[in-house]
């Protein structure tokens, strides 16, 4: 190696500009020294920590696959081939663990620790002597200050004798602080270079060392091992690949030949149907009742199975037992919101007759939409005439029924509602011409004082009691019967029953505008009144003993002009909100129009007695009569 500079240390004591100057040149040689080697021990700290994750990982993976064998997979678990060639790994990469564990040792021992004796411990030991040695010069420059301010003219012998000890204690002190400095500086120019070789000599000795057990490791068996698994790779890539080809040439097949399957509605005469399957699989809609006319459709895989029909959901292992169907009839039948519809149908029986099949279907659906099953036992053993009875104005489900229960026993479903009455399910405008009760808007400026005022009272409760509900319509018919709720019952029971036989499901959803001389039908989009029921026209109303959304009331009209006969129509609508609500608010308001009326009655019979306002009015009459004609125009204006 070339000579190495050192610093003069019989020249600290003389401390000669030149000596300075010298010695900044080893302080920054020093410096790019530190700098360096904290970016080489930084750079040798990757490579033990990646050694230490190295052999971590390496010991991981010897530990899988050893825990191969306990594994359950569901496909290929039993490969007892797979399972000792993994063994044999295994213990081949077990033992190179060990070799990677034995390199991370001798690399901590041999290349981490001189790099790290040079940086933590020689390099500090530079920064503290710099330090120390600036201190001493400092104090040393002070002492020589103080010295040279004494005066020979007025010399004190004490003063002097303290300053000069102080010159003496600072000077030996910097003497010896720059002679330690200029030594472990001189000191540094060898020690970075062991610093910088040491750990680099430890790092190849430690790789041939692991380089040598591994040698000793892979003898001729492993190689041969290694060799035969390598063979049976290539064997296995070989036929990934050819059965990769073969499915790819399948599904080109398949696409051309299914694309005309793609349509939802094949060709029959391209894919003629089979009527002699064995087997039958595929996915349908079913539905399932989620209330009383509301339905949803779940689309599931369903197939054949001997006698039974079988249905799986998906990721499901097997299917479940839906019915048998060897004893099942099959028709198709019309929905309003899906196509291609069919009906199974399951019976106890075996050979029976169609019509008492489809008698029994019938009954199966009344039942299954029947709200009150139990209205006609009820009435079966109560079938004496209908007793005579004076017409009631309104009947609501709320009132008492004890003064009433003498004639409602009497009673019979016929005499409810005539049979075989033709259900509406759409809406159709009332006939509303020559109804009583309907006020007419003709004349309306030459009415009385007092049929004013009652119709400012109506403006009133209106503005007032103003009531809008979301309802939709089921259904309406003629009834032949008027004064009982059951009347509203029995009509619930034929709708429903009606809609769940012909799989009629849509309703049309409406506004119920609750005023204070009608109820109406806007239409939620256009807001068009679509049907308007005069409340004195409404003579009943009811909800559903146990779906409380559900109610009813019946209308009483006129024929018109050609048939005066008057009928009444029985109306059944489901609301969001309870029915009883919707009814609460039409008595109310019912009450507080009769009440109206009432007083404008009242009104117009004080008027005609001379009493009350006419009183009032005369008294008025008799003041104007002294105002004069220009104080008769005044009250009348403020009147």
């Amino acid at each position: 190696m070339p000579g190495i500079d050192k610093l003069p240390i019989e020249e600290t004591l003389e401390d000669s500009p030149q000596t300075r100057s010298l010695l900044g040149v080893f302080e920054e040689d020093a410096a790019a020294i530190s700098n360096y080697v904290n970016q080489l021990f930084q750079a040798m700290h990757r490579i033990y920590d990646a050694q230490n994750e190295l052999s971590a990982a390496t010991h991981l993976t010897s530990k899988l696959l050893k825990e191969y064998e306990q594994q359950r997979f569901p496909l290929g678990g039993d490969d007892e081939v797979m399972s000792s060639t993994l063994q044999q790994f295994a213990k081949v990469i077990d033992e190179l663990s060990s070799c990677h564990a034995v390199l991370s040792t001798q690399l901590a021992d041999a290349m981490m620790f001189p790099i790290t004796q040079f940086k933590e411990r020689d390099l500090k030991e530079i920064l503290t002597l710099k330090e120390v040695f600036q201190i001493a010069s400092n104090d040393h420059d002070a002492a020589i200050t103080r010295y040279s301010r004494l005066s020979k003219r007025r010399e004190n012998e004490k003063i002097k004798a303290e300053v000069t000890e102080d010159v003496y204690t600072s000077r030996k002190k910097q003497h010896q602080t720059m002679m330690h400095y200029f030594c472990a500086l001189n000191t540094l120019q060898y020690k970075k270079k062991i610093a910088m070789l040491e750990p680099l000599l430890g790092y190849m000795q430690a790789q041939i060392s692991f380089f040598k057990m591994g040698s000793e490791n892979l003898n001729e068996q492993l190689e041969e091992f290694l060799t035969n698994i390598g063979t049976s790779v290539q064997n296995v890539r070989r036929e990934m690949e050819c059965e990769v080809e073969t499915m790819q040439q399948t599904i080109e097949d398949l696409e051309v030949a299914s694309d005309p399957l793609y349509l939802p509605d094949p060709d029959p005469t391209k894919f003629p149907v089979h009527r002699n399957l064995t087997r039958k699989a595929g996915y349908l809609n079913a539905r399932n009742k989620t209330g009383l006319v509301s339905s949803s459709w779940e689309r599931q895989f369903y197939f054949t199975q001997g006698g039974n029909l079988m249905s799986q959901a998906r990721g499901d292992v097997a299917g479940g037992l839906v019915m048998d169907i060897d004893n099942c009839s099959v028709m198709a039948v019309d929905c309003e919101d899906r196509r291609y519809c069919f009906q199974i149908t399951s019976f106890d029986g075996k050979n029976e007759n169609p019509e008492e099949i489809a008698a029994r279907v019938n009954q199966s659906a009344l039942e299954a939409v029947t709200p009150s099953p139990s209205f006609q036992q009820r009435h079966e053993s109560m079938r004496p005439t209908v007793q005579s009875r004076p017409p009631a104005t309104r009947t609501s489900s709320t009132g008492s029924l004890g003064s009433e229960s003498a004639a409602l026993s009497a009673l019979s479903l016929d005499s409810l509602v005539a049979p075989d009455t033709p259900i509406q399910f759409d809406i159709i405008s009332p006939v509303s011409e020559d109804q009583p009760g309907q006020a007419k808007t003709s004349g309306q400026l030459g009415r009385p004082k007092t049929e004013l005022a009652h119709l400012i009272l109506l403006f009133v409760l209106d503005s007032i009691l103003h009531q809008l509900f979301i309802v939709r319509f089921l259904g309406s018919m003629e009834v032949k019967y008027d004064e009982s709720p059951d009347v509203v019952y029995e009509t619930m029971r034929q709708i429903l029953a009606a809609r769940a036989i012909h799989n009629i499901f849509r309703m049309t959803e409406s506004h119920l505008l609750v005023t204070c001389d009608c109820l109406k039908l806007i239409d939620p989009q256009t807001q068009v009144t679509r049907l308007r029921f005069p409340l004195p026209n409404v003579v009943l109303y009811a909800t559903h003993q146990e779906n409380k959304r559900l109610f009813g009331f019946v209308l009483r009209t006129s024929g018109g002009r050609v048939d005066s006969r008057q009928t009444s129509v029985c109306y059944i609508f489901e609301s969001n909100n309870e029915g009883e609500k919707v009814l609460m608010m039409v008595i109310l308001v019912s009450d507080l129009e009769e009440q109206s009326r009432l007083i404008a009655a009242s009104s117009r019979s004080n008027q005609s007695s001379g009493e009350g306002q006419f009183v009032v009015l005369s008294s008025s009459q008799s003041e104007d009569s002294d105002l004069g004609e220009d104080g008769k125009k005044k009250r009348e204006s403020e009147a």
